[in-house]
């Protein structure tokens, strides 16, 4: 995992609903500390970049477009903070791995410390993946229902969504197939799959309904 933070300064956020709005794209308002793959793939901070035509148009959306957008934001911003979750859950990790392990003693004080520093590797990028699948769920009810100026955006989300979401099971992964104790890394492994699973089908189902509107 590396470790860095940079910022620009387009901090206008854009209350236009699009794929890049939820997951970063041309027009980024923010790039927040990142830690793994995971904490990158929840790195959402950014504007739609549309113009003042097109965000009048957008507002004037017929339901549900507007509880969506405000269920995207809150969800957007708590993808921000499990950003620098994962990155502070890497420090103890680092730091188990530079335990000392000449003794029997310290060999089995690091095996502990190691296991619960993986699987708190491992939890937040899970957590990372249900929140994008609770905003998938919302771009698939936007791309169905939503106003027909934001369903191509409805399909460009989902497609970066399932993305991020693979993503960040990558890091899942590579904590759980360290973990000692199995079973508890199974349990993660396949909610983990479970997750990508429903994903898929959520973002096949979107883009084809977007594909059914815009052709």
């Amino acid at each position: 995992m590396t470790k860095e933070e940079t910022t620009d300064d387009a901090g206008k956020e854009n209350n236009g609903i699009s794929g890049r709005t939820l997951l970063g794209g041309p027009g980024a308002g923010r790039w927040r500390r990142i830690g793994g793959c995971g904490s990158f793939c929840s790195s959402p901070g950014a504007d739609g970049g549309e113009s003042d035509n097109r965000e009048e148009k957008i507002q004037r959306r017929r339901k549900p477009d507007g509880r969506v957008k405000k269920s995207l934001e809150f969800l957007k911003e708590k993808l921000i903070r499990l950003t620098d979750q994962d990155a502070e859950a890497f420090i103890p990790l680092a730091e188990a791995y530079r335990l000392p392990k000449e003794t029997e003693e310290e060999k089995k004080y690091k095996e502990q410390i190691m296991e619960e520093a993986l699987y708190q590797a491992a939890i937040v990028p899970l957590q990372i993946m249900e929140t994008i699948h609770l905003a998938m769920e919302e771009l698939e009810l936007l791309g169905k229902k939503g106003n027909l100026l934001a369903v191509s955006d409805a399909g460009t989300g989902a497609l970066f969504a399932q993305a991020a979401m693979e993503g960040a099971a990558f890091t899942v992964f590579i904590n759980t197939k360290l973990m000692k104790d199995k079973e508890r890394a199974e349990d993660l492994n396949a909610r983990a799959n479970t997750l990508i699973a429903e994903g898929r089908s959520i973002k096949e189902d979107v883009c084809r309904e977007v594909m059914k509107n815009i052709k």
